[in-house]
């Protein structure tokens, strides 16, 4: 599973691209993430109408063998999704994940009424107490389970355990580095409703550096992470090198609406 670049022409390319690889799971994401240094401007309207128009295309491009689906990543209301969806012929998209908050269960189960397409959602919950809501009232189709947001692998294969008993597949949620990705591969091979890894974006680029902080760390191969079978997670982390290493505060990227105001990122 990886994300493309925004709605345009070249997400064709890129998803074809991607398919010829071999790659048979593709995420798209909506549009630039912004920064910290220069506010990114999200039309939301503009945005789901793009959006719907070049997925459609994509799925004509592809056709139905590979699975498509989009990261809203939080920024739409339930009108505004159920706007998108409904933009789009019926088996576009395979899943939709956090098209909204996930902090209201109940505005989920409202859009679970006004569209057909499976949520992803997970990736916020901080303990298998934040999903249980979710799993209980049948509201995600895909467990999207940050092992580090929500309590280790211990939590994580509870929070699995529990889908599974709901028919829920496990869709892990990995951005943030190196040792969380070893983790996330040792879990996805341990739970029977594991169904797709992804592939975080600190995987493009140059790896020197990761290589050098991170012994070990996982590479991704043709779309698949192979299960090491080094002591622990596999990875090293090089405690002196890091010593040379200074630290920089991150701040999260930041969006704005048309009028000014901020928005979800």
């Amino acid at each position: 599973m990886t994300t493309t670049r925004p709605f345009d022409q070249s997400l064709i390319q890129d998803a074809k691209s991607l398919a010829s690889s071999g790659w048979r799971v593709i995420r798209a994401t909506a549009g630039e993430l912004g920064s910290t240094e220069h506010a990114t401007e999200l039309d939301i309207r503009k945005s789901i109408a793009d959006a719907a128009a070049i997925l459609a295309e994509v799925r004509q491009e592809l056709g139905d063998a590979i699975t498509l689906g989009i990261d809203y990543h939080h920024r739409l209301t339930v009108a505004e999704t159920a706007s998108f969806c409904q933009k789009m012929p019926r088996g576009t998209l395979d899943f939709i994940e956090d098209p909204i908050r996930h902090q209201t269960p109940e505005a989920y189960e409202i859009l679970r009424q006004m569209i057909d397409v499976p949520f992803a959602i997970g990736e916020e919950c901080a303990s298998k107490w934040d999903f249980m809501r979710y799993i209980e009232q049948g509201i995600v189709s895909f467990a999207r389970i940050d092992v580090c947001n929500v309590g280790g692998l211990t939590e994580a294969v509870k929070v699995a355990a529990a889908a599974e008993t709901h028919c829920i597949d496990v869709m892990p949620h990995d951005p943030l580095g190196p040792v969380c990705t070893a983790a996330t591969i040792q879990f996805a091979a341990a739970v029977p409703n594991f169904a797709w890894c992804e592939v975080s974006p600190y995987e493009s680029g140059d790896r020197s550096d990761r290589d050098r902080l991170f012994v070990g760390s996982p590479r991704e191969r043709g779309g698949s992470y192979v299960v090491g079978d080094a002591p622990g997670h596999g990875v090293d982390v090089n405690e002196e090198e890091l010593t040379n290493e200074s630290f920089e505060f991150r701040e999260a990227p930041r969006m704005k609406k048309p009028d000014g105001s901020f928005t979800n990122w």
